[in-house]
């Protein structure tokens, strides 16, 4: 188990009880920040190990500097946790410093961005992100940690450890809701699938009670397309074993209305998939079409199934894109790039002091 550092330099926060995109990038994080800094954890218990400290608590540590340092910094990510530094900083005068990333692509509303606006850095995951923050103090990519989400030895073999009917999976990654796209996968799947007779394709994610009714219609297409068997939804995948998924599957596809930046596609080009995106969130800083799979429009089924179709034509080929997702990865997304980045901006405070 992680143990936090008693008298830490850097909190990082995790309030949210859900797992989400922000717990998973945290949860990478930690782990390596804990070797390069005297870091503690506050929020909901997470897979990384290192135990949480509840918002009380950081806020009784932060009654005082850290040896050595003038101030403690805050990293968060959430409008609460936001709200939550503030009160502590300006209000109860405790003597922290606030760093904020920011990933939404669009224009913030009033409150998040005063929120924002009183931060002592921000820090944006994409130049889009960035342009919507005026206060930006780095541009950071969320980084992928790159010996767990690696490849298999042979991605057939692994699709066959699988169970599920086929040589080859096709995946999605995320809740099955309408904003992340599952719909526009499942329609073009009921498109590609009969023109790839040795393709499975499976949706790994979890309906919450309101996208329940969502879920059973579109089983319900599924099932009048007679694809059952080859469109599968798994449920929800505990998050210790997703990479098993990522390396069972030759494609990953991510096809969301919208997204801030969206760490499926990135997870899973590490472990090798080649890779069919729609244009939005990071993915097109990651994705090069014919290099590294396929990009499409937003909530368009038929492209989707059309740029599935080229993908998978050729099996070798669809490989080959997978190694080449994965080496882009290693050169401009690992967890280690996103820790340096965020670290200089750590130590760029502790200088100014």
């Amino acid at each position: 188990m992680l143990a936090p550092d008693p008298d830490p330099e850097i909190i990082v926060f995790n309030l949210k009880r859900r797992y989400t995109g922000v717990s998973a990038t945290v949860n990478a994080l930690v782990p390596l920040q804990a070797r390069q800094w005297r870091l503690a954890y506050c929020g909901t218990p997470l897979p990384h190990g290192m135990p949480g400290m509840t918002l009380r608590q950081a806020m009784d540590l932060s009654r005082r500097p850290p040896a050595g340092r003038p101030f403690r910094i805050w990293h968060v990510r959430r409008d609460h946790e936001m709200a939550a530094g503030l009160w502590a900083r300006d209000v109860l005068r405790l003597p922290i410093r606030l760093v904020f990333t920011s990933a939404a692509q669009h224009r913030h509303g009033w409150f998040p961005r005063w929120l924002i606006s009183r931060m002592d850095a921000v820090i944006a995951t994409t130049p889009k992100a960035a342009s919507f923050v005026p206060n930006t103090t780095a541009v950071v990519p969320h980084g992928i940690d790159v010996e767990r989400f690696a490849p298999p030895p042979d991605k057939m073999a692994a699709w066959a450890d699988s169970g599920l009917p086929g040589r080859w999976g096709i995946g999605v990654f995320g809740r099955v809701r309408p904003d992340k796209g599952t719909d526009v996968f499942v329609d073009a799947m009921i498109e590609a699938l009969p023109h790839l007779p040795d393709v499975t394709a499976v949706i790994a994610g979890r309906a919450m009670p309101q996208h329940e009714a969502y879920q059973r219609a579109l089983q319900a297409r599924i099932d009048a397309a007679g694809l059952r068997e080859r469109i599968r939804f798994l449920g929800e995948i505990p998050a210790a074993e997703v990479h098993r998924w990522y390396q069972r599957c030759l494609v990953c596809v991510a096809c969301p209305r919208y997204e801030p930046f969206g760490l499926t596609p990135f997870e899973a080009g590490a472990c090798g998939c080649a890779l069919v995106c729609s244009r939005t969130g990071a993915f097109e800083q990651l994705v090069q079409p014919g290099v590294h799979g396929e990009l499409v429009d937003t909530g368009d089924a038929a492209g989707l199934a059309a740029a599935v179709r080229r993908v998978l034509a050729d099996p070798q080929a669809a490989l080959r894109m997978g190694q080449a997702a994965r080496q882009r990865v290693l050169a401009q997304f690992s967890l280690a790039q996103e820790a340096a980045g965020i670290g200089a901006v750590y130590a760029r405070l502790f200088e100014r002091g």
